[in-house]
């Protein structure tokens, strides 16, 4: 679940343009728990219905909302709110919300893991983490970072970069979603590597709920 703003004008404005201000004003937290309230709700309707039990949303939590003390407590109260199986729930986390205080953030994934929520590291490839955080964190899926995945077929090191995350992954037991594929060979390219999952303009853009279950849902 990616959040879009419409604007006055119809148009939809990118979170680029706008979740650094809402980072940098506090915003960011009220929206991450509407966020979380808005997931909650979608899955409670989907788990009610045999044809959409299975699937899951992953939304992004920022590092100002993870760290809230009450955090894993406003994530108990969405889940008992709308009744909900915990196991369709991810949360994506970025490397900068997991190294702001590793201990802490490991005490509090566990909390989580601890109510059925899933994880998965975002961007990963981007940040500064150390590979032994990787068996600490009680996380089940990476997210091979889109700057990598543009440039694999091209640049040597990227293509390196990407099969390396590939073969640590299936070692440690961990699904692997590349982002950003936009070509079919970049796809081919995934799927020969023993990626599981893709996400790009390739296989659709972003639109809202309705339409998504229009197009994917609809007999």
């Amino acid at each position: 679940a990616l959040i879009r703003w419409v604007g006055a004008d119809g148009k939809v404005i990118s979170p680029a343009d706008f979740i650094p201000l809402a980072e940098e004003t506090g915003l960011i937290v009220p929206m991450g728990q509407w966020v979380l309230d808005t997931a909650c709700r979608q899955l409670s309707l989907w788990q009610r219905q045999p044809a959409t039990r299975h699937l899951t949303l992953a939304i992004n939590v920022s590092a100002r909302q993870f760290h809230q003390a009450d955090f894993a407590a406003q994530v108990q109260a969405a889940l008992e709110r709308h009744g909900i199986d915990p196991g369709g729930l991810k949360l994506e986390l970025t490397e900068s919300v997991i190294l702001g205080n590793i201990d802490t953030t490991i005490e509090r994934m566990h909390q989580l893991r601890g109510l059925g929520i899933r994880f998965a590291l975002d961007d990963f490839g981007t940040g500064y983490s150390s590979l032994s955080y990787l068996k600490r964190l009680p996380l089940d899926q990476l997210k091979i970072d889109q700057t990598f995945i543009r440039d694999m077929l091209t640049d040597n090191t990227s293509n390196a970069i990407v099969r390396a995350i590939l073969v640590m992954s299936e070692t440690l037991g961990l699904e692997v979603v590349a982002e950003g594929v936009e070509t079919a060979a970049h796809r081919a390219f995934l799927i020969q590597h023993g990626c599981q999952f893709c996400r790009g303009y390739l296989l659709g853009r972003p639109v809202p709920i309705d339409a998504w279950e229009a197009a994917h849902l609809s007999p």
